[in-house]
């Protein structure tokens, strides 16, 4: 976190995966849920994630592409693939194949001069599919806690986690033992 005016404000690569840090650019619990309020915090999105220097950018077309984002990780993991594969057979990608220590590996990547909402998509797209071959596709969830709707990689040991984070978790626990005294 960082803090701006004595106020803390969330790092937008809290996790470095664009497909899970540009999901989170809304935040149901602040006032206004919005985190690329506009062309300044796209900027400084594209700046957290290593992202090129361009002036401008599409901030309706980078929202759009959280939409959709969201609505795949929102479906369950057998809907997840071809939910995922109906959004990458629309996008610009194009495959390059690169040396990973002596062994030929594909990389999808956008095409030069692609604008930043679809290399944020492909990007977005390459880092599910590296999540998924890692074993991680049914691990990728959506927190638990209402309103919330953070996107994460559970990483426990059971593979149980409902909670992006200790706040959610604690949130929703305080929640479940009111409802239980009533």
């Amino acid at each position: 976190m960082t803090v701006t005016g004595g106020m803390r404000m969330r790092q937008f690569a809290e996790t470095g995966v664009v497909a899970i840090d540009l999901a989170n650019t809304w935040d149901a619990y602040l006032d206004d849920p919005e985190r690329l309020p506009d062309v300044a915090a796209l900027r400084r999105f594209r700046a957290e994630l290593g992202e090129p220097e361009e002036a401008g950018g599409d901030l309706d077309a980078v929202r759009a592409v959280r939409g959709r984002l969201r609505a795949v990780l929102a479906c369950d993991p057998p809907e997840r693939t071809p939910a995922l594969a109906r959004w990458a057979s629309e996008l610009p990608i194009r495959v390059t194949v690169a040396d990973s220590e002596g062994t030929p590996r594909a990389r999808l990547t956008a095409p030069d001069g692609a604008s930043v909402a679809d290399r944020l998509a492909v990007r977005a797209v390459a880092e599910l599919l590296d999540i998924a071959a890692s074993g991680g596709w049914e691990r990728l969830r959506l927190c638990a806690a209402r309103p919330c709707q953070d996107a994460f990689v559970d990483r426990s040991r059971p593979g149980r986690r409902q909670f992006c984070s200790t706040r959610c978790a604690n949130r929703a626990h305080a929640t479940a033992s009111r409802a239980r005294r009533r």
